[in-house]
C-alpha cells in the first residue's frame, strides 16, 4: 500500500513538473493574447456596437406598432336637482367604469434623412469591422515583437554569461602567469576590470529578460516563464520574390489602414447627403383603431364606441433659418478633410511598404555578413590566444578579441529576430498578414 501511494505521489510530481516546465510556442502565446488583449477586445466590442447601431437605423424605417390601454373608475355622490317634500334635496350616487384601448401603426413612406442614416450606419459598421481586423493584424506583430524580444534578451544573457566565463578563465590564466613571472600585474588588473564589467553586464541582461517578459504579459495577461526558441540550425533568410511596386499594388487593395480611411471618405460623402435631406419633405402613414366602454351602475347595456382613423402626414420644410445650408457646407468641409486623411494614408502606406521591403532586403544581406563575422571573430580570437601564449600579444588583445566574438554572436542572433519581424511588417503593410504567417514561423521553433 505504501509503495502504491509513493508511486502515485512520484507520478503526480513528475506530471506537475513536466507541466510547469513545458515551453509555450508562438501560436499558443498568440491564441492567449487573442482572448485577453484589451486593445483587440475593445475593437471587437466597438465593431459589435456599430452593428447594433445599424440595426437601430434600420428599425427607424420599419413599421412602428403600439398598443395602449386604460381603465378609469369614477365614483360620485351628492344632492340631486330634485327635491323631496320631507327632507329637501335627495342624494344621488353613481359608479362609472371606463375601459379604453387603442392600437396605432406608424410607417415611414419617405424620409431621406432616415435612409441616409441607414447608409451611414452600414458604412460605420463596415469601418468598425475593418478596424477590428486591423487590430488583429497589429496584434500579430505585437505578439511576435514581444515573443522575440524575450528570446533576444535570453540570448543576450546567455552570451554575457558565456563571455564572463571566458574572461574568468583568462583572469585565472593571467594570475598564474603573473605568479611565475610571465606577465605583469597590469595584465591581471586588465583582466579583472573586464571580468567586473561582465558581471555588471550579466545583471543588466538579467533585468532585461524580466522586462521583456513583463512587456509580453501586458499583451497576454499571463507570465510566460519558458518559450520555444528559434531553431538556428534550420533558420534561413529569403529575399522577397516581388518588388516594391508589386507590394504597393497589393496594398492598395488590402492595406487595412487605407481601407479605414476610404470608409471615412464614404461616410463623409453620405453625411453631405444627410445634411441635404433637410430640404426634402417627409411623408408618414398613421393608422389608429380605438374603442371604449363606459359601464355605469344600474345600466343594463353599457355604451360602447370605437374609432378607426387612417391618414398621411406630409411635412415640408420651407425655411429653417439657414441651418440646412450651413450643415451641408460643414459636411462638405468634413468630406475634404477625410479625403486629405485618405491621401495621407496612401502616402504612409507607400512609405511603409517601401521601408519594410528595404529592411527585409537589408536584413538578408546583413545576416550573411554577420555569419561570416562570427567565423572571422572566432579565428581572430584563436590567433590572439596563440599569440598571447608565445608572448607576441597581450591580455588586452585577448580580452578585446573575446568581446568582439560575443558581440558578433549577439548581433547574429538579433538579426534573425529582426528579419522575422521585418517580414511580418512587410506583410502587414501589404495587408496580407494573417495567422498563417505565424504558423510558418512557429514551424521554425524548437523547445527551449
Amino acid at each position: 500500500m505504501k509503495k502504491t501511494l509513493l508511486s502515485l505521489v512520484v507520478g503526480l510530481s513528475c506530471a506537475l513538473s513536466s507541466s510547469l516546465s513545458h515551453a509555450e510556442d508562438l501560436l499558443q502565446v498568440y491564441d492567449i493574447a487573442t482572448a485577453n488583449d484589451p486593445t483587440v477586445l475593445k475593437a471587437k466590442a466597438q465593431a459589435d456596437a456599430q452593428k447594433y447601431a445599424q440595426d437601430q437605423a434600420l428599425g427607424v424605417l420599419l413599421p412602428q406598432l403600439g398598443f395602449q390601454m386604460s381603465y378609469t373608475d369614477v365614483n360620485s355622490e351628492g344632492p340631486s336637482s330634485q327635491q323631496n317634500d320631507s327632507t329637501g334635496y335627495t342624494m344621488f350616487e353613481s359608479d362609472t367604469d371606463t375601459f379604453q384601448r387603442s392600437i396605432s401603426l406608424n410607417q415611414t413612406i419617405f424620409n431621406m434623412a432616415s435612409w441616409q442614416g441607414l447608409s451611414i450606419a452600414e458604412k460605420r459598421a463596415m469601418q468598425a469591422s475593418t478596424q477590428y481586423e486591423q487590430q488583429k493584424q497589429t496584434l500579430i506583430v505585437r505578439i511576435a515583437e514581444g515573443y522575440f524580444n524575450v528570446l533576444s534578451a535570453l540570448d543576450s544573457l546567455e552570451f554575457v554569461q558565456a563571455e564572463k566565463r571566458a574572461i574568468e578563465r583568462q583572469l585565472e590564466q593571467t594570475k598564474q602567469r603573473y605568479e611565475v613571472g610571465l606577465t605583469a600585474i597590469t595584465d591581471v588588473h586588465e583582466a579583472r576590470a573586464q571580468f567586473d564589467r561582465a558581471v555588471a553586464d550579466e545583471i543588466i541582461a538579467g533585468n532585461a529578460v524580466e522586462t521583456a517578459r513583463e512587456t509580453l504579459r501586458t499583451i497576454t495577461g499571463k507570465y510566460h516563464a519558458k518559450l520555444d526558441k528559434l531553431n538556428t540550425e534550420t533558420f534561413s533568410t529569403v529575399k522577397p520574390t516581388q518588388n516594391t511596386n508589386d507590394f504597393i499594388e497589393i496594398a492598395k487593395a488590402k492595406n487595412l489602414d487605407l481601407q479605414v480611411a476610404k470608409s471615412a471618405v464614404d461616410i463623409a460623402k453620405d453625411q453631405i447627403d444627410l445634411a441635404k435631406a433637410g430640404h426634402y419633405p417627409t411623408l408618414n402613414l398613421n393608422a389608429t383603431y380605438s374603442d371604449s366602454l363606459a359601464d355605469s351602475a344600474g345600466r343594463q347595456h353599457a355604451p360602447r364606441s370605437d374609432r378607426t382613423s387612417v391618414g398621411l402626414t406630409l411635412d415640408v420644410p420651407i425655411y429653417t433659418g439657414g441651418q440646412t445650408v450651413a450643415a451641408t457646407d460643414q459636411a462638405r468641409a468634413n468630406f475634404v478633410a477625410s479625403s486629405e486623411d485618405m491621401e495621407a494614408a496612401m502616402r504612409n502606406m507607400t512609405r511603409s511598404v517601401i521601408t519594410s521591403y528595404n529592411q527585409v532586403v537589408s536584413d538578408v544581406a546583413t545576416y550573411r555578413a554577420l555569419e561570416q563575422a562570427v567565423v572571422s571573430a572566432e579565428s581572430a580570437l584563436q590567433a590572439t590566444e596563440a599569440g598571447f601564449d608565445v608572448g607576441t600579444r597581450t591580455i588586452v588583445d585577448v580580452l578585446v578579441s573575446t568581446q568582439n566574438l560575443y558581440n558578433a554572436k549577439r548581433n547574429l542572433a538579433d538579426i534573425r529576430y529582426r528579419y522575422v519581424l521585418s517580414s511580418l511588417r512587410l506583410k502587414q503593410a501589404a495587408g496580407t498578414l494573417s495567422r498563417t504567417d505565424l504558423e510558418a514561423i512557429n514551424q521554425g521553433l524548437i523547445e527551449g
